[in-house]
């Protein structure tokens, strides 16, 4: 595992984003990412389910509907600003606290592989107070627990508004655990995106 982050290391360097997404989640993933501006200065790590017995063309369209460059997550991999890096299927993405990508064989969780958990969970231990994390349309609870552990680090947490969502299982179980600092309509969430990445890297 990568080591920890050295104290030199610049504030900026550790902001991230991270997304997790169902079903319904295409559309909503295209309008936020679309949203976002090419110039974006973080990296954006994305969990959305995927059938796991297919090749998943996914990257190929979100890239084509997005100033950001979008790309399957690899293994070891560096998160880069202005880079979409999605959870290939059958694999749970990770991010450690040096900026590098991991891809794990590990359990399902929620019967998922990727899961947005286990996302959330690693970017509240790497990134703490500096990470924000989005739930938008799906069904289940998937990212639930991990938005807790977000809030928890001192994390910001945005939810869909479920009644903006495709499927509200996944929005509906991440307000219910009163870790949202935001609950807003799909359309609003880029912006709301953008404003915080601006404001910690004041």
């Amino acid at each position: 595992m990568p080591s920890p982050i050295s104290a030199d290391r610049t504030h900026d360097s550790f902001n991230i984003v991270a997304v997790a997404a169902s079903a319904g989640g295409i559309h909503a993933l295209v309008t936020v990412l679309g949203g976002l501006g090419a110039d974006l200065p973080v990296p954006v790590l994305v969990v959305q389910h995927l059938d796991p017995h297919h090749r998943t063309v996914l990257a190929e369209i979100l890239d084509r509907r997005t100033g950001l460059h979008v790309k399957l997550a690899q293994e070891g991999e560096q998160a880069r600003p202005g880079t979409v890096h999605i959870a290939p299927p059958n694999r749970h993405l990770l991010v450690y606290r040096d900026g590098t990508l991991g891809l794990s064989l590990g359990d399902r969780v929620h019967f998922l592989r990727p899961s947005a958990d286990p996302l959330f969970e690693s970017v509240a231990d790497a990134y703490g107070a500096r990470a924000v994390v989005v739930v938008l349309s799906g069904t289940g609870s998937d990212g639930a627990k991990g938005v807790d552990a977000v809030k928890a680090q001192g994390g910001t947490v945005i939810a869909q508004d479920p009644e903006t969502a495709e499927f509200t299982g996944m929005p509906e179980a991440a307000v219910g655990t009163g870790a949202a600092d935001f609950v807003l309509p799909l359309e609003e969430i880029a912006a709301a995106i953008r404003g915080l990445v601006e404001i910690k890297r004041q």
